[in-house]
């Protein structure tokens, strides 16, 4: 088989797996995203998540990770929701409606790399699913799947932003995707819409000013300072995608796994606030919720009371 059969198979396969779309990019030295990364981090975005100053070079350079690594094969997962909470509750983002994506897109990665040493032969590779020093944005962006938004998430065309990314990592070459011009034009809806003012200027977010880590990273009590910013948000945030005018392309997933449990969508602000550690464990018994811990989302839901 030719690198073009090869392609073309690893897609269609990853089709056929449910993915939504993707794309591959040579695995190589990200020369573009270094100094970026390395700004943000001097300015102290990362706030709390100290993680992001670890394995500066392996988050920069795939060939750190894979021995030998030729490509990368960047795929997208929907998870936009067809039934949303009830106008009285506190929010959760869309992303944790239902099973923990890690679980849910790691099966799918391994059947796609069995598939890929199946066919192919002996290929190595590693799955990375937002668990690795891996930059995911940007090798999506670099495979062709979309352009990162003046919000800092990637943005595609007839699709939107509510999707999750990983990579499969291998020492296969193949053929490379070419990336995509930035569609955001003079739109600036995502930075006006922010309620703490997190993207600072158009395509850097302060994540130590996120919605999104004050709900989920932030171990210590929320600053008094931004009460009455969150808009109901109680895990995550979803503001810049939801005034995205890309995001009207939004269709709904049809991956059963990411359908949330039946009594989330009905719990109101009382029941929120009622919740038992019971109750939790029932209805985020599977779910990324459960990485705030009961504890955390109690406080989260505290802050949020008038």
């Amino acid at each position: 088989m030719s690198k073009q059969k090869y392609t073309d198979a690893i897609k269609a396969e990853a089709k056929r797996l449910g993915f939504l779309s993707c794309g591959i990019s040579k695995a190589e030295f990200l020369e573009e995203e270094a100094p970026r990364l390395e700004a943000w981090l001097k300015n102290n975005m990362n706030g709390e998540m100290r993680y992001m100053e670890n394995h500066f070079d392996k988050r920069l350079d795939p060939t750190l990770l894979v021995e030998g690594s030729k490509s990368v094969v960047s795929l997208l997962l929907n998870y936009y929701p067809s039934e949303f909470q009830s106008e009285d509750a506190y929010k959760l983002s869309k992303y944790a409606y239902g099973t923990d994506y890690h679980f849910v897109i790691k099966d799918k990665l391994k059947s796609l790399l069995h598939f890929i040493q199946d066919e192919i032969g002996d290929v190595n590779g590693r799955a990375f699913v937002d668990s690795a020093p891996v930059l995911d944005k940007a090798w999506a962006a670099k495979s062709g799947l979309g352009w990162i938004g003046k919000h800092s998430n990637l943005l595609t065309q007839q699709v939107g932003s509510f999707y999750f990314i990983a990579e499969l990592i291998i020492d296969l070459e193949l053929e490379y995707d070419r990336p995509v011009t930035d569609h955001c034009g003079t739109c600036t809806a995502c930075i006006d819409a922010c309620p703490t003012e997190a993207i600072t200027e158009p395509y850097i977010v302060d994540g130590s000013k996120c919605i999104s880590y004050f709900t989920i990273e932030l171990k210590e009590n929320i600053p008094t300072e931004f009460k009455g910013q969150f808009n109901d948000w109680m895990f995550g945030c979803d503001i810049c995608q939801d005034v995205c005018p890309w995001n009207r392309f939004s269709k709904s997933h049809d991956e059963p796994l990411f359908n949330p449990h039946p009594e989330l969508l009905s719990m109101t602000k009382k029941d929120w606030e009622e919740i038992t550690e019971d109750t939790f464990k029932k209805v985020f018994k599977k779910s990324p919720v459960k990485r705030t811990k009961f504890k955390g989302l109690a406080r989260n839901i505290e802050f949020l009371k008038d």
